[in-house]
């Protein structure tokens, strides 16, 4: 008997079923996003960020990212001929998404700036931006945290804030004021001690010119090695305090900042963090003796809010994805967009979505407005910001796994690029402070700064009396600050977390946002899974509203 091996139908490669690419698209097509960037005073920016969203989403930046984390960084410790360059090498792509960030006001520009809103615009840019990879995020969230430290020390402010505050990448070492633009990283970590700082022991001894020092121990995070100015803590005659060191000094010699090794880290692969070791290292003070805390924090409270920010990034390019998958994919004879059970999965994180972002963008309204000296806005900015960092980042390890659920075994898959930000949410939770330090954090600003309570109450009372469930959750609120004890601190900042959230969406969002979140994050009207929203929950408005339309 002979086979044919014809066959009437298709090839067995056909492809079929399977969604376009998502590439070109725009980032910024986000109602919430645009609502809140006019809401907090940015409106003059939306040409921008729409601009800047086209971009993240056009197929060349998307292939940036993907070949910045798949050609990882590399230690190179010494050159040809044995001299110690402590240099770490990129490939090409991370320059290109380092260059954009920088022209586009992402990293120190803000603070060059006299418009009102500019701090507002540059969240909402990198809002936009982060849909490419989070990882170069890291050296311009910390380029644009430095300015306000560095200010504690005038003279030095003076010659460095222009260059941080510039639009120019210049990757390559040199002397710093010969430079049009700078980056600046951090060294605050030691392996004894990780948040608890305290207990750093690398020591600061003074030379004999004033303000000048020697640096002599182990820094145990460091991310961003190829920066060309660290905000660094360590032990002075009078206690912790903090310094900048650059990595090449005034007369063009190398600094000594020796790096140990690159940490193999879980996510964030295109961003290299480091362990580098100070011998002799050069340093110049920043701020008083023994003041290193307060000093740094200021540093701490911008880099945290672009924590909650880069996790409402991936918050919103996760459901992109999904929602993109879900209208060009099939199963049992209907797209899956149209099942009700994937609806309600979708519904249910776009809320989340939105009230990450819409808090994103109401914590950097404060910011700014408190940079320009509203002190109820430095009160409200004080203790929302650790109440965000807190929640914003819990919530986005579980958004990016039921995300990446929605395209099955596909997005499973390397190639999908859900894996990639899978691995990269758990991080916003732990830089800048893990759970707990961002909890007691509250507990503290309660304490110590009673204002911050009036602030956070007087913010949800603008919404007061606008939904029954809300009214109910500020009353809990109210009980649970009354207990204040350090092991119900979790507890305590979820409920201020979603109250805020709740409060913020009944304000600004369409009826359909606020209604479906006050029932399942106040009412308790859902399950402990994304996808359990109450059948009164009107999911095809939801859903109008978040998915983009291509």
């Amino acid at each position: 008997m002979v086979f044919s091996l014809a066959h009437e139908g298709s090839a067995t490669h056909d492809v079929t079923n399977q969604p376009p690419p998502l590439a070109p698209y725009d980032a910024s097509e986000d109602a919430a996003l645009l609502e809140g960037l006019r809401r907090e005073g940015a409106g003059w920016a939306e040409e921008d960020v729409r601009r800047i969203g086209r971009l993240a989403g056009s197929a060349e930046a998307q292939e940036w990212a993907a070949l910045a984390n798949r050609h990882e960084p590399e230690l190179r410790t010494h050159d040809r001929y044995g001299h110690r360059v402590d240099e770490v090498d990129f490939h090409p792509s991370w320059h290109h998404l380092m260059r954009t960030a920088v022209a586009e006001g992402l990293a120190g520009a803000p603070w060059a700036d006299d418009r009102s809103g500019a701090h507002v615009a540059r969240t909402a840019g990198g809002l936009a931006w982060g849909h490419t990879d989070a990882g170069h995020g890291c050296p311009t969230s910390m380029t644009y945290a430095a300015v306000p430290a560095l200010r504690h020390q005038p003279d030095l402010a003076k010659v460095y804030e222009p260059l941080l505050t510039g639009r120019e990448y210049e990757p390559d070492l040199r002397v710093p004021t010969e430079k049009r633009g700078l980056l600046a990283g951090m060294g605050m970590t030691e392996k004894q001690g990780g948040s608890d700082v305290r207990t750093n022991t690398t020591v600061a001894v003074p030379t004999s010119e004033p303000g000048v020092y020697t640096l002599r121990g182990h820094k145990w995070f460091t991310s961003a090695p190829m920066c060309d100015v660290f905000l660094v803590l360590a032990q002075a005659p009078q206690g912790l305090s903090c310094f900048l060191v650059p990595r090449v000094l005034p007369d063009g010699s190398r600094n000594t900042f020796r790096i140990q090794r690159l940490k193999d880290k879980l996510g964030n692969r295109s961003n290299a963090s480091s362990e580098p070791e100070f011998d002799g290292t050069a340093a110049w003070l920043v701020g008083p003796e023994g003041r290193g805390v307060k000093t740094i924090i200021d540093m701490v409270n911008c880099t945290r809010l672009d924590c909650v920010m880069m996790s409402a990034t991936l918050m919103r390019k996760t459901l992109v994805e999904a929602g993109h998958h879900a209208r060009h994919r099939s199963a049992f004879g209907a797209r899956l967009v149209d099942q009700p059970l994937m609806r309600n999965v979708l519904a249910d994180l776009a809320l989340e979505s939105e009230a990450a972002t819409t808090l994103t963008l109401r914590l950097a309204g404060a910011a700014d407005r408190a940079v320009r000296g509203d002190v109820d806005e430095q009160a409200f900015r004080r203790i929302a910001t650790a109440v965000g960092k807190y929640w914003v980042t819990k919530r986005g390890p579980a958004f990016t796994a039921e995300a990446l659920e929605c395209l099955g075994g596909n997005g499973y898959v390397e190639d999908s690029g859900m894996p990639r930000h899978y691995r990269e949410a758990p991080l916003l939770s732990i830089w800048e402070g893990s759970g707990n330090v961002n909890a007691l954090d509250v507990l503290r600003a309660l304490t110590r700064e009673p204002g911050t309570a009036e602030a956070l109450f007087g913010e949800l009372a603008l919404a007061q009396g606008a939904d029954a469930r809300l009214d109910a959750a500020v009353s809990r609120l109210k009980g649970l600050l009354r207990d204040g004890s350090e092991a119900g601190a979790r507890r305590l900042v979820e409920q201020m977390a979603l109250t805020l959230q709740a409060s913020l969406l009944v304000r600004h969002a369409p009826p359909a946002i606020a209604d479906a979140f006050c029932a399942t994050r106040l009412g308790g009207d859902w399950g402990h899974a994304f996808g359990t929203l109450p059948d009164a929950a009107d999911v095809g408005a939801i859903l109008g509203r978040a998915l983009p339309t291509g």
